[in-house]
């Protein structure tokens, strides 16, 4: 039996030490894209965030359409470059969260709900008047392993800050 486990065990040791080294860059390479992307709309875009500032929760709703729409496309556009290189991870995984944040509770969530059974009809990516929040959703969870654990190994941040530790 123990011969039988061996191969699979060498198989899960490799994995652990490629993981060590990369689990976090695809988490990294996703999120720049998604966020980047978005940003480049803004960049591209018309501020459609007069329509919505109402609808930001506090203390975001407080400022000017103008600022919040450059602060979001500039977030957008910086952090996740950031990403891509691993430097800053978390400030800029935590920056692209609170946006995320936003994001939700000012377009995604739904505008009325009244059960539990409802809210779980805005879990979806296509909008049916229930609210559409499963996809920045997933953006949040996928931000959470970066936001504790850091950028990992292959990054700026494990290179400038090595012997630190």
């Amino acid at each position: 039996m123990r011969s039988a486990l061996s191969p699979l065990n060498h198989a899960l040791t490799r994995l652990d030490r490629l993981g060590a080294w990369s689990a976090d860059i695809p988490l990294r390479l996703f999120l720049a894209w998604e966020f980047y992307e978005s940003g480049l709309e803004k960049w591209n875009g018309q501020n459609w965030f007069v329509d919505i500032q109402s609808a930001f929760p506090f203390p975001f709703n407080l400022l000017p359409p103008d600022l919040s729409w450059q602060l979001s496309m500039w977030v957008e556009l910086i952090a996740p470059l950031l990403l891509l290189l691993g430097l800053g991870t978390r400030l800029a995984t935590l920056a692209l969260m609170v946006l995320t944040v936003v994001a939700i509770a000012a377009v995604h969530w739904p505008a009325h709900w009244s059960s539990l059974a409802e809210l779980a009809l805005g879990y979806s990516i296509s909008d049916k008047g229930y609210g559409n929040y499963k996809l920045p959703l997933i953006y949040l969870v996928a931000a959470l392993p970066l936001l504790f654990k850091g950028a990992g190994r292959l990054s700026l941040d494990a290179l400038l800050f090595r012997n630190r530790a």
